[in-house]
């Protein structure tokens, strides 16, 4: 389950082979910023490595041209809804050009919270208690019945959002109604979950399957403002640790359980696991599974890379050379 060692070759790909490549960036959801910065150093990347790869931005341009101007593959870099949640990819097999990461049913699982915490639930696999909160059931009364279900501090978030778009530590059960009603800006449900008090980590995973192995623990170290969207990717105020510090029962643990979370989903080619590490027992609990990380200088999984041995231009090229479909397109008669 550990990465590859530095010495063994990461990729032996012909670049002229994987034929011309659309990048897809930027979008249409909340993330876009994010994505289009992702894009332009996957983009930069995969032509340093002789790529022919072609920046494509889904908000300014109808996908169908992918098929119409002669495309072979897709890097997909579009982060949240209408990119990372199985619509692009089931437009992508529509039109029968591979994609890197998740098929159509585990990005569609993994970006909704409540989902993958059912499937995780199933497969004993831990994660945080919580509520979801439908339409239907968000009543004050409901809301205001959150701490005695959940405890305080809880965490308030849309389901279906990423970046810590929308997210809100609750510490007072005051505050509660205030949290559920900046969650609904982003989604029509409310996802609220205990809070676990410890060592905030994140590890991605790569391959498919028996393959699939973790790449190294990142610890997270947010300032007192917390770990949000703007200390994520414009401050350099967080501090990422890698090597972890943790003790090496405790990273090969935390490696274990995140493949198996990826796998559950049914995952493949990458994805990025975010955890809490209880302070009081050292256990460590699932957050969420980004199947299309990001890929900024900020991002976790390049920097993950690095520490086994990976440049982030051998990520990118490793991560489209394992680009496919679900399924092979059925043969036209």
């Amino acid at each position: 389950m550990s990465a590859p060692s530095p010495q063994e070759p990461v990729v032996n790909v012909d670049a002229r082979a994987l034929g011309k490549v659309a990048v897809l960036m930027g979008g249409t959801s909340a993330e876009r910023e994010i994505s289009l910065m992702s894009g332009s150093g996957v983009l930069a990347a995969l032509r340093s490595r002789g790529v022919d790869a072609h920046a494509f931005d889904p908000a300014e341009r109808d996908l169908h041209e992918l098929r119409e101007q002669g495309f072979e593959r897709a890097f997909i870099a579009l982060h949240g809804r209408h990119g990372e949640d199985g619509c692009v990819q089931g437009a992508l097999e529509m039109m029968g050009i591979p994609y890197t990461g998740s098929g159509v049913m585990a990005s569609a699982i993994a970006m909704d919270k409540v989902m993958t915490k059912r499937v995780w639930i199933a497969e004993g696999l831990p994660t945080p208690a919580h509520v979801r909160l439908a339409p239907e059931e968000q009543s004050p009364e409901a809301v205001a019945a959150l701490p005695a279900r959940l405890g305080l501090p809880l965490i308030v978030k849309p389901p279906r959002e990423g970046s810590s778009i929308g997210v809100t530590k609750v510490l007072e059960a005051a505050r509660v109604a205030a949290a559920v009603e900046e969650s609904l800006r982003h989604d029509p449900d409310v996802l609220a979950e205990a809070f676990i008090a410890g060592d905030e980590i994140t590890c991605p995973v790569l391959g498919e399957g028996e393959s699939a192995h973790a790449l190294p623990v990142i610890r997270i170290v947010p300032p007192e403002a917390g770990y949000d969207y703007q200390n994520k990717y414009f401050t350099d105020e967080v501090r990422y640790l890698c090597p972890s510090g943790l003790p090496e029962h405790e990273e090969r643990e935390i490696q274990r359980i995140v493949v198996a979370a990826y796998k559950a989903l049914g995952c493949r080619g990458w994805g990025r696991a975010d955890l809490m590490i209880r302070a009081s027992d050292r256990q460590a609990f699932l957050l969420e599974m980004n199947t299309s990380p990001g890929m900024t200088g900020h991002s976790l999984v390049p920097m993950s890379a690095r520490a086994a041995g990976v440049s982030y231009e051998d990520l990118c090229l490793r991560l489209l050379a394992a680009a496919r479909l679900d399924a092979a397109p059925a043969a036209r008669g």
